[in-house]
């Protein structure tokens, strides 16, 4: 089969490599859809090597048809449409045993060190099938919206971090795929105001469809200022940055009022490239909530296919681009150039 294999940070290969040969434990997918993923970009880049092994194929966001069941799986048939919560946790470290998985201190992810889905075949192993990392969708849906389920999982568990709620005013920084999944689950929760901040039209009218209440240029208004003149000088009550620019954490802090919330949930160039300077001050006296978040945990996967197929999060609209794979290398610098909003890779 061929697979997207990473060489180090600048080199990506489509090669053909191995078929998967699925055990008595394992699932053998076909992929139906890989969307590509910020992070896939920053990897090339060599702006995130924590974890990565060079030789895997990429790709972390994926679904795919289930051609194969090995002889000790029970719940999965072939042809099931299958979505993956890439992050296998190991079940036994601190923050599994606390049930905070998605923090597990050693996990097996997808596209990481397990073969991930810009590939033709993505082969489940024992482990995630035991950890009950696949999810069998609702087949009503298309290929590329069980794959998002994926982001939209981990936006998910940002939110239960920063706790959206009804009457809330937010400031959403970036109109990206993540921005905008931020949009919808604010307004599912209840926001009474969605500011989403980017420099891209096209995108903020997307904003606008989904949720967004407030669309504003960041390069012609102060952003602070503008959340300050729309709240009665006091500010947002919760700011997320989508979008991975240090600089963007203290202008967050300045958005929000005095016991506000900021989520840093974008990821972030590593070393001084990704260093923030930010005034403590804003945290000290504005008694201040920061907050992280990181991938997601099963039932998290499990709830963002739910809100997927009910139709509460539309995730459709954010495919704006599909490559085959034979293109993989195209889709991956189009994604990065922003042009679009999601692209999807899919088998030839």
């Amino acid at each position: 089969m061929r697979g997207a294999v990473f060489l180090g940070p600048g080199e990506l290969e489509l090669r053909e490599i191995p078929d998967p040969r699925p055990g008595p434990g394992d699932i053998l997918l076909r992929t139906g859809a890989n969307t590509v993923c910020g992070t896939d970009v920053r990897i090339l880049r060599g702006e995130k090597s924590a974890g990565i092994d060079v030789g895997v194929v990429l790709g972390h966001e994926i679904s795919g048809h289930v051609v194969e069941v090995g002889s000790e799986v029970t719940g999965f048939s072939e042809g099931d449409l299958v979505g993956l919560d890439p992050a296998v946790s190991c079940g036994v470290c601190p923050y599994c045993v606390a049930h905070l998985e998605q923090l597990c201190l050693e996990p097996r992810i997808f596209g990481y060190r397990l073969n991930g889905g810009l590939a033709d075949y993505v082969l489940v192993p024992e482990l995630a099938v035991r950890r009950g990392s696949a999810f069998v969708a609702d087949p009503a849906l298309s290929a590329a919206e069980v794959a998002l389920a994926e982001p939209l999982g981990c936006v998910l568990n940002g939110a239960r971090n920063y706790r959206p709620g009804i009457g809330t005013t937010v400031l959403i920084m970036g109109a990206g795929p993540i921005g905008l999944l931020h949009t919808q689950i604010n307004r599912l929760a209840g926001a009474s105001r969605i500011i989403v901040s980017d420099v891209s039209a096209s995108r903020m009218e997307v904003a606008r469809q989904l949720g967004a209440t407030d669309v504003v240029d960041p390069s012609r208004t102060d952003i602070a200022e503008y959340c300050r003149e729309v709240t009665g000088g006091l500010g947002a009550d919760i700011a997320v940055v989508c979008v991975g620019r240090p600089a963007l954490v203290n202008d967050a802090l300045r958005s929000v009022r005095k016991r506000g919330r900021v989520s840093a949930f974008a990821g972030f160039p590593k070393g001084e490239a990704g260093a923030a300077s930010i005034d403590p001050n804003l945290i000290h006296y504005g008694e201040i909530e920061v907050y992280g978040a990181s991938n997601a945990a099963r039932q998290q996967h499990q709830q963002a296919l739910d809100l997927i197929a009910s139709g509460a999060v539309d995730v459709k609209s954010l495919v704006t681009n599909t490559f085959a794979l034979a293109d993989v290398k195209e889709a991956i610098e189009y994604s990065a150039s922003g042009a679009g909003i999601k692209v999807a890779v899919v088998p030839d």
